[in-house]
Protein backbone atom coordinates (compact mmCIF):
# COMPACT_ATOMS: atom_id res chain seq x y z
CA UNK A 1 0.00 0.00 0.00
CA UNK A 2 2.05 3.26 -1.00
CA UNK A 3 1.73 6.27 1.15
CA UNK A 4 0.92 9.30 -0.66
CA UNK A 5 3.15 12.78 1.49
CA UNK A 6 1.35 15.75 0.39
CA UNK A 7 2.73 19.05 -0.10
CA UNK A 8 3.07 20.73 3.04
CA UNK A 9 4.11 17.24 5.03
CA UNK A 10 7.17 17.14 2.05
CA UNK A 11 7.59 20.80 2.88
CA UNK A 12 7.38 20.08 6.60
CA UNK A 13 9.96 17.13 6.35
CA UNK A 14 12.06 19.98 4.05
CA UNK A 15 12.65 22.38 6.34
CA UNK A 16 13.38 20.09 9.21
CA UNK A 17 16.54 18.89 7.34
CA UNK A 18 17.44 22.23 6.80
CA UNK A 19 17.25 22.87 10.44
CA UNK A 20 19.72 19.44 10.99
CA UNK A 21 22.41 21.51 8.40
CA UNK A 22 21.34 18.96 5.85
CA UNK A 23 23.03 20.92 2.55
CA UNK A 24 23.05 18.26 -0.19
CA UNK A 25 20.93 15.25 -1.46
CA UNK A 26 21.63 11.98 -1.28
CA UNK A 27 23.11 11.20 -5.29
CA UNK A 28 22.56 8.71 -7.25
CA UNK A 29 26.06 7.50 -7.24
CA UNK A 30 28.42 7.55 -4.12
CA UNK A 31 31.15 9.80 -3.93
CA UNK A 32 34.91 8.56 -3.10
CA UNK A 33 35.79 12.09 -0.85
CA UNK A 34 39.08 10.46 -0.32
CA UNK A 35 39.30 10.85 -4.22
CA UNK A 36 42.66 13.07 -5.15
CA UNK A 37 40.96 15.28 -7.92
CA UNK A 38 42.38 15.18 -11.24
CA UNK A 39 44.59 18.31 -11.49
CA UNK A 40 43.25 20.87 -13.41
CA UNK A 41 45.06 21.84 -16.71
CA UNK A 42 47.49 24.38 -16.48
CA UNK A 43 46.87 27.45 -18.38
CA UNK A 44 49.60 28.64 -21.13
CA UNK A 45 51.78 32.08 -20.07
CA UNK A 46 50.53 34.77 -22.06
CA UNK A 47 53.00 35.82 -24.71
CA UNK A 48 54.91 39.40 -23.49
CA UNK A 49 54.01 42.11 -24.93
CA UNK A 50 56.65 43.33 -27.13
CA UNK A 51 55.83 46.78 -26.87
CA UNK A 52 55.82 47.06 -22.96
CA UNK A 53 59.22 47.27 -21.66
CA UNK A 54 59.79 44.86 -18.52
CA UNK A 55 60.60 46.46 -15.19
CA UNK A 56 64.45 47.50 -13.98
CA UNK A 57 65.65 46.26 -11.25
CA UNK A 58 67.20 48.57 -8.71
CA UNK A 59 70.95 48.73 -9.26
CA UNK A 60 72.73 47.91 -5.80
CA UNK A 61 74.50 50.89 -4.57
CA UNK A 62 78.09 49.72 -3.35
CA UNK A 63 79.29 52.84 -1.15
CA UNK A 64 83.04 53.16 -0.98
CA UNK A 65 83.92 54.32 2.59
CA UNK A 66 87.40 55.64 1.09
CA UNK A 67 86.28 57.23 -1.39
CA UNK A 68 83.36 59.09 0.76
CA UNK A 69 86.24 59.61 3.78
CA UNK A 70 88.50 61.83 0.95
CA UNK A 71 84.75 63.25 0.28
CA UNK A 72 84.09 64.12 3.57
CA UNK A 73 87.75 65.36 4.89
CA UNK A 74 88.47 67.33 1.57
CA UNK A 75 85.37 69.66 2.33
CA UNK A 76 86.92 70.31 6.04
CA UNK A 77 88.45 74.22 5.97
CA UNK A 78 89.40 74.13 9.87
CA UNK A 79 89.54 71.74 12.54
CA UNK A 80 86.04 72.33 13.73
CA UNK A 81 85.30 71.93 10.47
CA UNK A 82 87.02 68.42 10.60
CA UNK A 83 85.67 67.49 14.12
CA UNK A 84 82.19 67.94 12.74
CA UNK A 85 82.07 65.53 9.15
CA UNK A 86 84.45 62.56 11.37
CA UNK A 87 81.36 63.14 13.84
CA UNK A 88 78.99 62.66 10.66
CA UNK A 89 81.14 60.20 8.96
CA UNK A 90 78.66 56.82 9.57
CA UNK A 91 80.94 54.07 7.90
CA UNK A 92 83.09 52.68 10.34
CA UNK A 93 81.44 50.68 12.99
CA UNK A 94 83.90 51.70 15.61
CA UNK A 95 81.53 54.68 15.97
CA UNK A 96 78.13 52.47 17.16
CA UNK A 97 80.50 51.29 20.11
CA UNK A 98 82.09 54.44 21.45
CA UNK A 99 81.18 56.76 23.94
CA UNK A 100 83.39 59.76 22.38
CA UNK A 101 84.77 61.05 19.82
CA UNK A 102 87.93 61.15 20.45
CA UNK A 103 89.83 64.41 18.32
CA UNK A 104 92.57 66.09 19.82
CA UNK A 105 94.09 67.35 22.70
CA UNK A 106 97.32 70.25 23.48
CA UNK A 107 97.84 73.87 21.41
CA UNK A 108 97.28 73.40 16.90
CA UNK A 109 99.80 76.08 17.19
CA UNK A 110 102.43 74.05 18.44
CA UNK A 111 105.60 72.70 16.46
CA UNK A 112 105.02 69.21 16.91
CA UNK A 113 102.07 67.12 15.79
CA UNK A 114 102.06 63.89 17.83
CA UNK A 115 99.80 60.88 16.69
CA UNK A 116 98.84 58.26 18.90
CA UNK A 117 96.94 54.90 17.36
CA UNK A 118 93.58 54.70 18.91
CA UNK A 119 91.82 55.71 22.14
CA UNK A 120 91.66 53.45 25.15
CA UNK A 121 88.86 53.27 27.58
CA UNK A 122 90.19 56.48 29.93
CA UNK A 123 90.36 58.50 26.27
CA UNK A 124 87.31 57.16 25.70
CA UNK A 125 85.69 57.82 28.75
CA UNK A 126 87.04 61.90 28.52
CA UNK A 127 86.56 62.80 24.44
CA UNK A 128 90.93 63.33 24.97
CA UNK A 129 93.81 61.44 23.66
CA UNK A 130 96.63 60.28 26.23
CA UNK A 131 94.89 60.66 29.13
CA UNK A 132 95.46 57.10 30.81
CA UNK A 133 98.76 56.01 32.14
CA UNK A 134 100.32 55.79 28.82
CA UNK A 135 99.41 59.56 28.57
CA UNK A 136 100.33 60.50 31.69
CA UNK A 137 104.17 58.60 31.25
CA UNK A 138 104.02 60.93 27.92
CA UNK A 139 103.54 63.64 29.73
CA UNK A 140 106.56 63.15 31.88
CA UNK A 141 108.08 62.62 28.69
CA UNK A 142 107.52 65.20 26.94
CA UNK A 143 108.30 67.40 30.17
CA UNK A 144 111.76 66.61 30.14
CA UNK A 145 112.51 68.17 27.30
CA UNK A 146 110.51 71.30 28.29
CA UNK A 147 107.45 70.77 26.39
CA UNK A 148 104.06 69.29 26.28
CA UNK A 149 99.95 69.94 25.86
CA UNK A 150 99.85 72.40 28.38
CA UNK A 151 102.68 74.55 27.56
CA UNK A 152 102.08 78.27 27.80
CA UNK A 153 104.52 79.26 24.41
CA UNK A 154 103.35 77.50 21.02
CA UNK A 155 107.42 76.94 20.27
CA UNK A 156 107.46 74.42 23.23
CA UNK A 157 103.74 73.14 22.95
CA UNK A 158 102.81 70.26 21.14
CA UNK A 159 99.51 68.89 19.74
CA UNK A 160 98.02 65.28 19.77
CA UNK A 161 95.59 63.02 17.64
CA UNK A 162 95.07 59.71 16.79
CA UNK A 163 94.90 57.27 13.83
CA UNK A 164 91.49 56.59 14.83
CA UNK A 165 88.94 58.38 16.91
CA UNK A 166 86.83 55.83 17.86
CA UNK A 167 87.71 53.09 20.82
CA UNK A 168 88.03 49.08 19.50
CA UNK A 169 86.13 46.89 21.30
CA UNK A 170 88.19 45.76 23.86
CA UNK A 171 91.17 47.83 22.85
CA UNK A 172 91.75 45.39 19.61
CA UNK A 173 94.24 46.56 17.29
CA UNK A 174 92.99 48.49 14.45
CA UNK A 175 92.21 46.74 11.46
CA UNK A 176 93.54 47.73 7.89
CA UNK A 177 90.13 48.47 6.72
CA UNK A 178 89.16 51.00 9.36
CA UNK A 179 92.92 52.43 9.00
CA UNK A 180 92.11 52.81 5.22
CA UNK A 181 89.14 54.67 5.56
CA UNK A 182 90.15 56.87 8.13
CA UNK A 183 93.14 58.23 7.04
CA UNK A 184 92.09 60.94 4.86
CA UNK A 185 90.43 62.24 7.76
CA UNK A 186 94.42 61.86 9.58
CA UNK A 187 96.19 63.33 6.37
CA UNK A 188 93.05 66.33 6.16
CA UNK A 189 94.65 66.74 9.63
CA UNK A 190 98.03 67.22 9.42
CA UNK A 191 97.66 69.32 6.69
CA UNK A 192 95.30 72.19 8.76
CA UNK A 193 97.60 71.84 11.42
CA UNK A 194 100.24 72.18 9.49
CA UNK A 195 102.98 71.36 11.79
CA UNK A 196 106.75 71.06 12.06
CA UNK A 197 107.46 67.67 13.04
CA UNK A 198 104.92 65.12 13.16
CA UNK A 199 105.80 62.19 15.80
CA UNK A 200 104.36 58.89 15.27
CA UNK A 201 103.43 56.97 18.36
CA UNK A 202 104.05 52.82 17.92
CA UNK A 203 103.06 50.85 15.04
CA UNK A 204 99.38 51.72 14.14
CA UNK A 205 100.33 55.27 13.25
CA UNK A 206 103.16 54.33 11.20
CA UNK A 207 101.69 52.32 9.28
CA UNK A 208 98.69 54.86 8.63
CA UNK A 209 101.52 57.36 7.79
CA UNK A 210 104.29 55.66 6.29
CA UNK A 211 102.60 52.13 5.13
CA UNK A 212 105.13 50.31 7.33
CA UNK A 213 105.03 48.43 10.64
CA UNK A 214 108.01 47.36 12.68
CA UNK A 215 108.19 50.09 15.18
CA UNK A 216 111.51 48.86 16.43
CA UNK A 217 113.49 49.19 13.50
CA UNK A 218 111.85 52.14 12.34
CA UNK A 219 112.05 54.37 15.87
CA UNK A 220 114.52 56.50 15.83
CA UNK A 221 115.10 57.13 11.84
CA UNK A 222 114.07 60.25 10.35
CA UNK A 223 111.35 59.71 7.89
CA UNK A 224 109.17 61.77 5.62
CA UNK A 225 105.61 62.07 4.97
CA UNK A 226 102.87 64.83 3.84
CA UNK A 227 105.74 66.86 3.13
CA UNK A 228 106.83 66.75 6.84
CA UNK A 229 109.49 65.54 8.94
CA UNK A 230 108.35 62.10 10.78
CA UNK A 231 110.20 60.63 13.79
CA UNK A 232 108.59 56.88 14.75
CA UNK A 233 108.79 56.68 18.28
CA UNK A 234 108.04 53.74 21.07
CA UNK A 235 104.39 54.28 21.78
CA UNK A 236 104.32 54.90 25.81
CA UNK A 237 102.15 51.90 26.76
CA UNK A 238 104.89 49.82 24.83
CA UNK A 239 107.12 51.18 27.28
CA UNK A 240 105.26 50.53 30.24
CA UNK A 241 105.43 47.32 29.50
CA UNK A 242 108.83 47.51 28.49
CA UNK A 243 110.59 49.95 30.95
CA UNK A 244 114.15 48.49 29.27
CA UNK A 245 113.41 50.77 25.75
CA UNK A 246 113.18 53.51 28.29
CA UNK A 247 116.60 54.60 26.79
CA UNK A 248 115.88 54.24 23.13
CA UNK A 249 112.84 56.59 23.38
CA UNK A 250 115.10 58.95 25.93
CA UNK A 251 117.46 59.28 22.49
CA UNK A 252 114.71 60.05 20.26
CA UNK A 253 113.21 62.59 22.57
CA UNK A 254 117.02 64.59 22.29
CA UNK A 255 117.09 64.05 18.46
CA UNK A 256 113.85 65.56 18.76
CA UNK A 257 114.76 68.87 20.93
CA UNK A 258 117.81 68.49 18.58
CA UNK A 259 115.92 69.00 15.22
CA UNK A 260 113.36 71.54 16.83
CA UNK A 261 116.10 73.89 17.94
CA UNK A 262 117.67 73.49 14.44
CA UNK A 263 114.36 74.58 12.79
CA UNK A 264 112.61 72.03 12.35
Amino acid sequence: MESALEYHSALALLEWQVELGVTEAILDAPVNRYEMPEAAPRLAAPAPDASVEPPRRAAQVTVDPVAEAKKAAAGARDLSGLQTALAAFGHCELKRGARNLVFADGNPAGRVMIIGEAPGREEDRAGKPFVGQAGQLLDRMLGAIGMGRDAPLSANAVYITNVLPWRPPQNRDPRPEEIAMLRPFLERHIEIVAPEIVVLMGNISCDAVLGRRQITRLRGQWQEAFGKPVLPMFHPAYLLRQPEAKREAWADLLALRARLEAGG
